[in-house]
């Protein structure tokens, strides 16, 4: 009986094997699928936050790791804190506060030193760039609803690069894999993080200032 019962477990192991054998995925390649099925998961649109745009830039500007202060008193300088506090849906390219300072200290021998002293750096910029610069700067780095990692940043290398249409009229930015934007300027910016959840859209977080201008 046990001579009988140990045939039949090497035969059941054997047509085990065979139909392994045969199958069209091997063991590394199912193990590549289920580690690609895994990274396209991780990558789907995240659910919506409990706060607004608005509330996690001042939130995060308040915090000990601040790095959205300056983008705050950009928002708050242009009045455009209050297109992010309601229900409409945006994704936000937010740069951080080392890529203000980067922007004003480029640009710093053609500031006005007064109005920049008296007034701030963002004044400053518009008095240099024309009024109502500083808010097309911000605009460029809005496009309409929520657009998660996934449906920004190509999949893979040999996929086209992404176009963003922005808030900004007429003014776009590519995206290509990695997560590296190239703005109007011919700047190329990398998205640091992704998929910061608002109510009311998502943040991308960049590591430059994104400039509509050639």
């Amino acid at each position: 009986m046990k001579y009988s019962l140990s045939i039949f477990l090497l035969l059941a192991s054997l047509l085990i094997f065979s139909a392994c054998s045969d199958s069209t995925v091997n063991s590394s390649e199912a193990d590549l699928t289920v580690e690609e099925f895994s990274s396209e998961a991780e990558k789907r649109a995240p659910s919506p936050g409990n706060q607004t745009i608005a509330d996690i830039v001042v939130e995060s500007a308040s915090a000990d790791d601040a790095e959205f202060t300056l983008l705050l008193a950009a928002l708050e300088y242009t009045g455009l804190t209050g297109v992010f506090t309601g229900k409409d849906q945006y994704t936000v390219f937010a740069p951080v506060d080392e890529a203000f300072l980067n922007l004003v200290e480029a640009l710093s021998d053609d500031l006005d030193k007064d109005i920049l002293e008296n007034e701030g750096p963002f004044a400053a910029i518009d008095d240099l760039l024309g009024e109502g610069a500083v808010a097309n700067v911000l605009l460029y780095h809005v496009t309409e609803g929520r657009r998660a990692e996934n449906s920004v940043v190509p999949k893979n290398m040999r996929a086209k690069d992404r176009k963003i249409n922005t808030l900004l009229e007429g003014a776009t930015f590519k995206v290509a894999f990695g997560g590296v934007i190239t703005d109007i300027a011919g700047q190329e910016v990398t998205i640091t993080a992704t998929d910061i959840s608002a109510s009311n859209g998502i943040i991308h977080v960049v590591d430059t200032v994104l400039l509509p201008l050639e």
